[in-house]
């Protein structure tokens, strides 16, 4: 049942209007603007029927003190005669529309039917929209660590602007949700966001993918076809693993850029473009350029400005964020309550590796939440390969006393030769992590590996 406020300064009329509608909707009055501001404060009303002239107190200002306080609330103005030109002022300021006195109940009814049905609409658009804002900023990318501060306050610059955006990073790091929360919080968010993966489209496709085909324009063409740029007009084309694009395909699509027009395969005639860019990679692009196989001019078209996503072992400080996150999320979709992660499990959550980054552990978290009998997630939950490389750092645990155990007795260069070739393979070679991880760099690590290599042969 529909809420609604009834705000005049004659006792009778509230009356009325208390008789005339409580049969149909819950109805409050109050001869007081004021009070009526007040219950505003403390509780939710649908519709609000105000008088313009209240006394002394002009109904303009206590419908802008009650838009301050609900915002998409509908007001429906009550008028004389003639105070109609204030009412038009009031329409102005955010009323839905005004009614004349004496009221017509038969009038009145109707309107309040229109209202509360443009009301439920307004809310239902604002919530999509919201749900659809909050989907693309938040899920994947949440985070507090300075270095995803920093990608935050990136993507706020550069969500309004036509700068093309390259954003690089590892698998699994979150590339295409850095793309949607650009795309989705900037101005273009209620035009088309398209897709093309350029490393998931055979080479022969990739072409008529992006740029669309006219019917007969090759064997197979049974029909024309609009490509993603055409599809994305208005709007943002999403460019994933570019460092994939054969370079054949790269002289095209620099011209696209460069012209902002395209030409369709098998067309004459070429189709102005309104698109924004945004492309992403996990290839070392630079490295690609000196070696021949990406183009440098279009290199530097896509990385206008770069946004650059660290790998989650890089921003551990977020892993509690966002493995709280994951476990809401799961809970709506597998109908679960999970409340959290048990001591010993949650540390090794912790402590893993994550060469898949966040979308490896999203895939732990729900895996585990399949798994899971109880309320929290245990140690046996989780995958094999994540308990297999939890170690318990703190010191004097069961766990590290037995390590070190082991170790009693070698020479001190076996030890960190150990230590060395452990911290290696938990990177799984990844030689860079590995030197941070035990604080020397990338050519002592060589050095050292190197030296070992010759010991054994």
């Amino acid at each position: 049942m529909a809420k609604i406020l009834v705000i005049d300064d004659e006792a009778s009329i509230c009356s009325s209007l208390q008789f005339a509608l409580e049969d149909e909707y819950e109805v409050k009055t109050t001869t007081d603007p004021w009070t009526g501001v007040e219950w505003l404060k403390q509780e939710s009303f649908d519709l609000c029927l105000l008088d313009l002239k209240l006394g002394e107190i002009n109904g303009i200002d206590v419908l802008t003190e009650i838009k301050k306080w609900q915002p998409d609330m509908v007001v429906i103005i009550m008028t004389a005669y003639g105070t109609i030109s204030s009412s038009v002022e009031a329409i102005k300021k955010g009323a839905y529309s005004y009614l004349t006195k004496p009221l017509h109940m038969e009038e009145l009814l109707t309107l309040l039917k229109q209202a509360l049905h443009f009301q439920h609409l307004y809310r239902q658009v604002a919530y999509l929209r919201q749900e659809l804002e909050n989907k693309y900023r938040s899920e994947g990318i949440i985070g507090k660590s300075p270095r995803m501060r920093r990608v935050f306050e990136l993507i706020d610059k550069v969500k309004d602007i036509e700068t093309n955006v390259l954003i690089s990073g590892e698998s699994g790091t979150g590339k295409e949700l850095v793309a949607r929360a650009i795309h989705f919080s900037g101005k273009r968010k209620n035009q088309r966001f398209e897709v093309v993966n350029c490393a998931a489209i055979p080479d022969q496709l990739l072409e008529s993918e992006l740029f669309g085909h006219e019917k007969g324009a090759f064997t197979g063409a049974v029909s024309r076809r609009e490509g993603k740029f055409q599809l994305a007009q208005n709007g943002t084309i999403f460019l994933d693993e570019i460092g994939d694009m054969p370079l054949h395909l790269q002289a095209k699509l620099l011209r696209v850029l460069q012209q902002r027009e395209v030409t369709p395969l098998g067309a004459n005639k070429s189709i102005k473009l309104n698109v924004r860019v945004i492309a992403a990679t996990h290839r070392d692009l630079k490295k690609m350029v000196e070696e021949g196989t990406f183009r440098e001019d279009l290199y530097f078209r896509l990385n206008v400005l770069e946004i650059s996503l660290p790998p989650l072992r890089d921003r551990r400080q977020d892993l509690p964020f966002l493995i709280q996150h994951f476990i809401q999320v799961f809970n709506q979709e597998l109908g679960k309550q999970i409340a959290g992660v048990v001591p010993d499990a949650y540390e090794c959550l912790l402590n893993y590796h994550y060469p898949g980054n966040v979308r490896e552990l999203a895939n732990i978290v729900e895996a585990a939440m399949v798994i899971c009998e109880g309320d929290q997630i245990q140690l046996k939950d989780l995958p094999e390969e994540v308990r297999h490389n939890h170690v318990r750092l703190h010191p004097g645990s069961q766990s590290i006393q037995s390590h070190i155990e082991a170790l009693v007795g070698l020479p001190v260069k076996k030890v960190e030769e150990l230590l060395i070739k452990a911290t290696l393979e938990k990177n799984r070679g990844h030689r860079k992590q590995t030197a941070k991880m035990l604080g020397i760099s990338e050519r002592s690590l060589r050095d050292k590996l190197k030296q070992y290599k010759g010991r054994q042969t």
